[in-house]
């Protein structure tokens, strides 16, 4: 199987950065897409960032030039760097990988997410 631990969440004040960390395990032959996505209260679950195995990135119109996305491949982890933080960033942000595992001989697709990490911004 294959799991995603997330972890760097917290309390920030506005203004303030946070960096958010994904690490991926388990029976992993290679990870394609990986994401950050969020979700506030009352609110749908909403893509933040993106980035694809050759590190191509796209991000919310609503954190282009405030986060950033980042990967290592050799360690199967994704990061976010928040910076500038605004109330309005405050959620509950999982990470989401597209994994091809190695289970029983064969190769086998998932998209696996992690259980979340709550970050809230203070005005």
């Amino acid at each position: 199987q294959v799991q995603l631990v997330e972890s760097g969440g917290g309390l920030v004040q506005a203004g303030g950065s946070l960096t958010l960390s994904c690490a991926a395990s388990g029976s992993i032959f290679s990870i394609n897409d990986m994401g950050w996505y969020r979700q506030a209260p009352g609110k749908q679950r909403e893509l933040v960032a993106a980035i694809n195995s050759g590190g191509s990135t796209n991000y919310a119109d609503s954190v282009e030039g405030r986060f950033t996305i980042s990967r290592d491949n050799a360690k199967n982890t994704v990061h976010l760097q928040m910076d500038s933080l605004k109330p309005e960033d405050t959620a509950d942000y999982c990470c989401k990988a597209a994994v091809v595992a190695v289970l029983g001989g064969a190769y086998k697709y998932f998209e696996v997410w992690g259980q979340g990490t709550l970050v809230t911004v203070s005005s």
